[in-house]
């Protein structure tokens, strides 16, 4: 999800912007709501104002008529009066009969169409049914805005007599034209206020994360092989706080599991060499034991071939010795650590004499510039080149038409050097295997040529890779800093 990926920053200042406009927009939604309903409250108060006066109006007329107060007398009785009630009031009314048949309008001259002559059934009922006996309706003929409110009045003896009918216009234009400067007024103060919230949700997401993000990149540079520095944070929260002692924790933690586990392969490591070093030394020893043993049985002084005999003899045991002599020299160079010794050198020149060694007419040397400066120990580049070359030599053993191909050049801060031959390539299974001490797919030797030159190129900051195809070749390169 593209959610999931946003950074913790991200998901912060989005999370408070979204926040300001929710909070604008619910602000907004109210305010329109309280505005409809106070226009509401309004007209009904008003309404219910207008029907009080007039009907304070007629229970006065009723109270003064000298006609009988009753049903069928009231256009007589306000046949006059209620254009004088209407003035008064400054409101339009109207008066129906108990039966829902209008009696007298308070204009002089009206239309069936605009008023109704008879209530409806619905109304009457309403208002019969009803407690306080007054009834308010939307007039739909009208429109939206126009009500109607309806009331049973009654005379002096308080027996209803007719129905008192005020119309209503619900004119609203003038709430309507505040309510639009007030939420004109409004946008412009939450416009201001999402950019002010804008740049708050920046400064207080770099803050808030600041801290998580220097727990982030030290968590990043955390390495086994490394000693890793601790976390110190000044002013961070609690929840941080607590983070960063967990992470320091860990981080004493790693470095007593990395001793340990250092501890213990450095001891597994010397084992399985000791183990190596010993097999390989009882090789020659065997041959050398028989070739003693042989002689003890076989020695005769007066044996006239008796001087080619010792001859032969010393000639096997030299032979043996030599081979334990070799042996204890890998053994000797692979744990002695090259010192950082550095030299400016010109890497084409120590290269060039280093193959002089090399009688093989199929070598090659390249070289892209004619000098190459860089800081490395001579003689441990020589090492390096000699070792691969005779690697490289030896894996054109059954090769007919054989190449080995030198080649130096730089990229960028870097040496490159890098050695190919047409050899028999190395098989997937052995790929993982080539830089461990002690593997080797050779008759003789010891497997610590490439753990050695790798250990070398390592402490000169470089690095050392290969890429072989069985039957094909293989290709070393190392790569090494100028300085």
């Amino acid at each position: 999800m593209a959610h999931s990926r946003l950074s913790l920053r991200s998901r912060i200042f989005i999370y408070m912007i979204l926040l300001v406009v929710v909070a604008s927009v619910l602000i907004a939604a109210v305010t329109i709501y309280q505005y409809h309903e106070q226009s509401k409250d309004y007209h009904k108060q008003r309404l219910d104002r207008k029907e009080a006066q007039i009907l304070s109006s007629v229970n006065y007329v009723l109270k003064e008529t000298s006609w009988p107060t009753e049903s069928e007398y009231l256009d007589l009785i306000f046949k006059k009066d209620i254009y004088k009630i209407a003035h008064i009031v400054n409101v339009e009314f109207n008066l129906y009969d108990l039966e829902g048949t209008l009696v007298k309008g308070s204009r002089p001259s009206f239309t069936t169409d605009s008023l109704s002559r008879c209530l409806s059934p619905d109304i009457l009922n309403y208002l019969k049914n009803s407690v306080d006996k007054r009834y308010t309706k939307k007039d739909e003929r009208l429109g939206g805005d126009y009500r109607s409110s309806y009331v049973i009045f009654t005379n002096q003896k308080a027996k209803p007599i007719g129905i008192l009918n005020v119309p209503y216009f619900e004119d609203d234009s003038f709430n309507d034209v505040e309510l639009r400067e007030f939420l004109k007024r409004l946008g412009y103060a939450y416009l201001v206020m999402l950019f002010v919230a804008v740049a708050f949700a920046y400064f207080v997401s770099r803050y808030i994360t600041r801290s998580l993000k220097t727990i982030s990149d030290k968590m990043d540079e955390t390495r086994l092989e490394h000693r890793n520095k601790k976390i110190e944070l000044k002013g961070a929260s609690q929840d941080v706080s607590l983070l960063v002692e967990s992470y320091n924790s860990m981080i004493d933690e790693l470095e007593e599991s990395a001793v340990k586990l250092a501890t213990s392969e450095r001891e597994q490591a010397w084992r399985e060499m000791a183990k190596q070093v010993a097999h390989e030394i009882k090789n020659p020893l065997t041959p050398m034991r028989l070739s003693v043993q042989s002689f003890q049985r076989k020695f005769d002084p007066e044996d006239p071939n008796i001087h080619q005999k010792v001859k032969e003899y010393s000639k096997t045991l030299i032979q043996q010795i030599d081979t334990m002599s070799s042996i204890a020299s890998a053994f000797s160079n692979f744990a002695k650590m090259p010192a950082q010794k550095k030299e400016m050198l010109n890497v084409v020149k120590v290269i060039d004499l280093a193959l002089d060694i090399f009688t093989e007419s199929y070598i090659i040397f390249v070289a892209s510039e004619k000098e190459i400066i860089a800081k490395f120990d001579r003689t441990q580049l020589i090492r390096v080149l000699t070792n691969l070359v005779k690697n490289a030599i030896q894996a054109l053993d059954t090769v007919e038409e054989k190449k080995i191909v030198v080649d130096v050049h730089t990229n960028a801060e870097n040496v490159v050097i890098s050695v190919t031959d047409n050899g028999t390539g190395i098989s997937e299974d052995n790929k993982a295997k080539v830089f461990e001490p002690k593997f080797t797919t050779k008759s003789s030797g010891m497997g610590l040529g490439l753990p050695m030159i790798k250990n070398i190129i390592e402490t000169y900051g470089g690095n050392i890779n290969f890429t072989s195809q069985e039957h094909k070749g293989t290709e070393f390169r190392v790569t090494f800093p100028k300085e």
